[in-house]
């Protein structure tokens, strides 16, 4: 009943300010808490007037007042003290993969990287694309024909730049899915820091959010339906009505995957996998079968979801855990930026790589449903405390920061880079009210 007795209101806090404020129903999160999205046309001075009711009546503290200015997601107007912005954003003071990313960089010469990044990679894995932040500016230049990703890359920087005045700092970022530098620290030459989406046990890239999850972010109420907290307001039935099999749907992109498929067939009251397009195995498909695309609401129909690797860290992983069924995940030697805060046997259940003990773990959660359904629960709390917007704001702020603090030159605007400019703002009205420091003053 919650779901049509629960109603927010925002609006602007002065009469005399006007602006569109889209504010769609409150997902309902099935375990007693509601999430409420707003998306702005138009930023407001004087603030924000927040109004939470339950009927015609006004929950807990309702009314809340967020003081302005509040700026929508398009008005350039970054906070010039960075200090000032984590603060409001709640940044965590450390982020443990960060910390243990930069280990190999106590500095960063970028003259070394200018000589070895070209010739190392642009021409045989042509996906790195080579940034300079200047001045709170954005400017690129790509390395190789297989950077089209680099739109993600470039959004999230501009994004980060209307919002926080970013350290001037200059690096190469591989849009492509695997990492690329396995060099130690004690090699000759060593590795130098390139900035991937995905890092593997092996490899010494430094670590953001993949494109998926920044790209959810992102489009939060702007088209994509499958975003980051879309998903928890449609996790499915409560626990005790999802079917009690294991759930797997996805293209052949790793042999595992097609194993899954055979371990289907041979045990259908355990597990339901299939295979919804072949590339990389197009010779299997008539032995496997192909299966029609399921809405990704529907997965969680099912207990338990079986997460395996595609090319490289299968990406759907903060999805799965988002939602409210029990995730059995493969053992695996690629990560994303979040995977260092959760724990096996307590966020999720592991699998062996080669998924033998599989079919074993499956039948274990169905015989301790309490135990499977409180791990499942812990994944998703950590899920939503980890890849909650503000955090994957803070983490490329943090990531920044920290390269900037060891370069040991200056960063610049190189031959054949291009600025990438800050989207027109022609639909809403934007007017900065943050006093704007001059640049001898910083």
């Amino acid at each position: 009943s919650g779901r049509t007795q629960f109603k927010v209101v925002i609006k602007a806090l002065s009469p005399k300010e006007v602006t569109r404020i889209y504010t769609p129903r409150p997902l309902d999160r099935n375990d007693g808490t509601f999430l409420t999205r707003y998306r702005m046309y138009g930023s407001v001075r004087k603030g924000l007037k927040i109004e939470i009711l339950y009927g015609d009546q006004h929950v807990a503290q309702s009314p809340y007042i967020l003081k302005g200015p509040v700026y929508h997601e398009y008005c350039d107007c970054p906070e010039e003290d960075p200090e000032i912005w984590q603060d409001v954003m709640s940044c965590p003071s450390q982020e443990p993969q960060i910390t243990k990313d930069f280990i190999s960089f106590p500095t960063i010469d970028l003259q070394q990287m200018f000589k070895e990044i070209p010739t190392k990679f642009s021409q045989t894995r042509g996906a790195i694309v080579h940034y300079t932040i200047l001045n709170n500016h954005i400017y690129r230049r790509s390395l190789g024909k297989y950077t089209d990703f680099k739109m993600f890359s470039d959004e999230m920087f501009l994004s980060l730049a209307r919002k926080v005045r970013l350290p001037d700092v200059e690096f190469y970022l591989n849009v492509g899915d695997w990492p690329v530098e396995y060099r130690k620290a004690n090699d000759t030459p060593g590795p130098i820091p390139v900035i991937s989406w995905c890092g593997s046990v092996d490899s010494r890239d430094i670590v953001l959010p993949t494109y998926d999850v920044t790209h959810s972010t992102l489009e939060t109420l702007r088209g994509v339906t499958n975003d980051l907290l879309s998903i928890q307001g449609n996790t499915g039935p409560f626990w005790e009505n999802k079917t009690e099999r294991a759930l797997f749907r996805g293209r052949d992109s790793r042999e595992e995957r097609l194993h899954l498929v055979k371990l289907s067939k041979e045990n259908p009251e355990l597990l339901d996998a299939g295979i919804t397009g072949y590339f990389f195995f197009r010779e299997k498909e008539k032995e496997l079968g192909k299966v029609q695309l399921m809405g990704f609401f529907d997965f969680f129909k099912y207990k338990y979801q079986v997460n395996v690797d595609g090319t490289v860290a299968a990406y759907r992983f903060p999805y799965l855990l988002l939602g409210d069924s029990l995730v059995l995940k493969q053992d695996s030697q690629y990560y994303e930026h979040f995977y260092i805060g959760l724990k096996p046997w307590k966020h999720y259940v592991p699998v062996k790589r080669n998924l033998e003990d599989l079919l074993e773990k499956i039948k274990w959660a169905k015989e301790n449903d309490e135990e499977a359904r409180k791990i499942a629960k812990e994944g998703q709390l950590m899920a939503r405390e980890l890849l909650q917007p503000h955090r994957l704001y803070c983490y490329y702020y943090k990531v920044l920061q920290k390269y900037a603090k060891r370069q040991a030159s200056k960063p610049e605007i190189r031959d054949g880079m291009e600025l990438v400019p800050q989207p027109d703002d022609t639909d809403s009205v934007c007017s900065c009210h943050r006093k704007k420091l001059l640049r001898e003053d910083l």
